[in-house]
């Protein structure tokens, strides 16, 4: 359960970084500097960092659930909130809110995804590995 919330938080981390609602966020620091000074070299260097951590998140994702999984794990994801907007948790005219649901929702796709080949083997006891060519 501690994994599962670790790769939550740094899948939260590298999203709400890249955007969030707030205005501070790297796409809000990179659009202020178009608007302005320009790229510099910290624009780019946080950029690769932060395409880096995307890069790790949706291929460790993809290729542990799949197409299926992604769908299936969406689908849970998308029920869930439908869920506890039926239960009258969230405003309905804020904005705002839509997007945090889909930030965080996000975040747990990622965190499912990247947890599930862990899940996997210890239910079944079958390992997910890649394949190698030329071994």
């Amino acid at each position: 359960m501690i994994q599962i919330l670790i790769r939550f938080i740094g899948a939260l981390l590298v999203i709400l970084l890249t955007y969030n609602p707030t205005g501070h966020s790297y796409i809000h620091w990179l659009t202020d500097a178009l608007n302005g000074s320009g790229i510099q070299a910290q624009h780019a260097f946080v950029g690769v960092v932060l395409l880096i951590g995307w890069t790790i998140m949706i291929r460790a994702t993809f290729r542990s659930l799949g197409i299926i999984g992604l769908l299936l794990v969406s689908a849970l994801i998308g029920t869930f909130v439908w869920l506890l907007d039926s239960q009258g948790l969230f405003e309905k005219q804020s904005d705002s809110i839509i997007v945090w649901l889909a930030l965080i929702s996000l975040s747990a796709l990622f965190a499912i995804g990247t947890t599930w080949s862990h899940v996997r083997r210890k239910i079944t006891g079958q390992v997910d590995v890649d394949e190698v060519d030329g071994l």
